[in-house]
């Protein structure tokens, strides 16, 4: 990194700028313009571009991100103790699809190794999920995995992984209120991911509130069932867009698979974990008969998050995504952004670029009803930006949007999720798709598993060791310094962009083809190298009992 002290400014309009410098700037350095520092101004943090009166809109991505409390020098350091955040924007009179989208020519013959699922989804990895109705069970569940793992596991090699689907839902709760569906939906649309080959185990308990029959029921699991025996027997199946051409009339014939541990049968704790090992038997022998094929890179569900956020975020990781976004788009793939509060301050330029009015109209719905859900909680968008946030120089939830929304790209945005709904449940198949999360990385990543994500794309200028056992997480590093400390966790240096070693078009084909290596399974994350996962977090609007 230069010594020389530097700035970057988003925008011509912008009045403030954040510094370069590892380590900041003392008081007194000057730029190459002749803008001299007034006092200390830390990495990644703002600096006035001009003298700024108290009352000042204070801009930043052409964007008033704040209004000055106090006057302020050029040369002043700008931060959240000197800035009254803006109200949000009101959710009336927003453009409804007004901007056309770029026209991005078609990116043929791109293609990855990955192992094709009878109902037309493709899994990057071919792992054994079992499936929890309930937090009682998942001591029981990890005991088996432990012994999955290590006894059977090394038998079936085409097999990369069995993890427990395990969570803190199923019991002790409102399982009748309306917001409930968020979790059951959501842990049963993890169930059927791409990474699990189609194969539905479960465990229960026996007297939770979710059975097992409510959280997969018939129609929900036939298409998996009759999938199996079809690939398994070199029998064909017709299926129509939802789970069958007649889930119902299946459904007789095709039992789910479930251990329950109050059953009258399990005599001890062992008859139990025998059980359990003899259910996982059966379904690794079918995953192990799948084999990797050459597919197109429009079979790639990618869902992009970022976590651990600074002020580099939005110039240098997010923005590569963004192009990669593009990319992938291009080639036919889904791509989902989610985290509404870190939206929220953008709904403006998100609902202008809607394919639709009712894509717009789905994206504000989603808005309105997250304000409400912060609303009851005497919350509200600020809650969101955390002291890491701060410290690298995010003043606010407005500055952190700006730069948060720039993962999406440039595309059209073809489709709007609600929490726990899936891709297949809607239609969608593929383009840009707005997929409606709280901004908690774990819960984000959660509901995106259960969209149908089978690769994950994360930024990071603080640093978080995040990762996931169902889906590989490529981590991207907004500063070279952090790429640096954590070269073991970090596998994307954007930290370059901000050096001028390297463009936002550079990072983002990096991104683009690592992608498709990690898809094939040809390389894996650092996350799956040291096996670094976050546990499954439902978001569970609804009361507790």
């Amino acid at each position: 990194m230069s010594t020389t002290p530097l700035f970057i400014q988003m925008h011509p309009a912008d009045n403030v700028a954040i510094v370069v410098n590892d380590g900041g700037l003392p008081a007194g350095a000057t730029f190459a313009n002749g803008l001299t520092l007034t006092q200390a101004v830390p990495q990644g943090h703002k600096v006035a571009l001009v003298g700024l009166p108290q009352g000042s809109a204070v801009r930043r991505y052409n964007v008033t991100i704040g209004t000055t409390l106090k006057d302020l020098a050029a040369g002043s350091w700008v931060n959240e103790l000197v800035l009254q955040m803006p109200p949000a924007r009101s959710l009336d009179a927003l453009p409804l699809a007004t901007r056309a989208a770029p026209s991005l020519a078609a990116l043929d013959g791109y293609t990855f190794e990955g192992y094709r699922n009878a109902d037309g989804s493709v899994g990057t990895r071919n792992i054994l999920a079992i499936t929890t109705t309930v937090q009682c069970v998942s001591g029981v569940v990890e005991f088996a995995v432990k012994r999955i793992k290590a006894e059977l596991l090394p038998q079936y090699p085409n097999v990369d992984d069995v993890v427990g689907l395990e969570h803190s839902y199923g019991c002790g709760v409102a399982i009748d209120a309306p917001d409930a569906i968020i979790p059951i939906r959501t842990l049963r649309n993890i169930s059927l991911n791409p990474n699990f080959g189609g194969e539905l185990m479960v465990v229960s308990l026996g007297c939770e509130k979710l059975q097992p029959e409510r959280l997969l029921p018939p129609g929900s699991f036939a298409l998996q069932n009759i999938a199996a025996k079809a690939i398994n027997t070199g029998a064909t199946a017709r299926f129509d867009s939802n789970f069958g051409e007649n889930p119902g009339a299946h459904a007789r014939d095709e039992q789910l698979d479930v251990v329950c541990l109050q059953s009258d049968h399990h005599v001890g704790f062992m008859s139990m974990i025998d059980s359990i090992m003899q259910s996982a038997e059966k379904h690794l022998a079918r995953l192990n008969a799948r084999q990797r094929e050459t597919v197109p890179a429009s079979a790639l569900v990618v869902g992009v998050q970022c976590g651990g956020s600074d002020a580099f975020s939005g110039v240098t990781a997010n923005p590569a995504v963004g192009f990669c976004t593009d990319l992938l788009v291009r080639a036919g793939a889904t791509v989902m952004f989610s985290e509404v509060t870190e939206v929220r301050d953008g709904i403006d330029q998100l609902t202008a670029r809607a394919s639709t009015p009712e894509v717009a109209q789905a994206m504000i719905r989603e808005m309105a009803w997250y304000d409400a859900y912060l609303a009851k909680g005497s919350a509200d968008r600020s809650a969101n930006t955390t002291p890491g946030n701060k410290k690298g120089g995010l003043s606010n939830i407005v500055e952190k949007a700006m730069g948060s929304i720039v993962k999406s790209g440039s595309a059209a945005i073809s489709g709007v999720l609600s929490p726990g709904e899936s891709l297949k449940q809607n239609g969608i198949s593929n383009g840009l798709v707005y997929a409606a999360t709280p901004a908690s990385d774990f819960i984000c990543g959660t509901l995106q598993l259960a969209a149908g994500m089978n690769l994950h794309v994360f930024t990071t200028g603080r640093g978080t060791p995040y990762g996931l056992a169902e889906c590989p997480v490529i981590k991207v590093a907004t500063r070279s310094d952090l790429a640096r400390r954590w070269h073991d966790l970090m596998d994307v240096n954007a930290g370059r962009i901000a050096e001028g070693s390297a463009s936002i078009e550079d990072v983002g084909w990096e991104l683009f083809h690592l992608l498709l290596e990690v898809a094939s399974g040809r390389k894996k994350t650092w996350a799956e190298h040291w096996q670094l996962h976050n546990a499954l977090v439902l978001f569970n609007p609804a009361p507790i009992t």
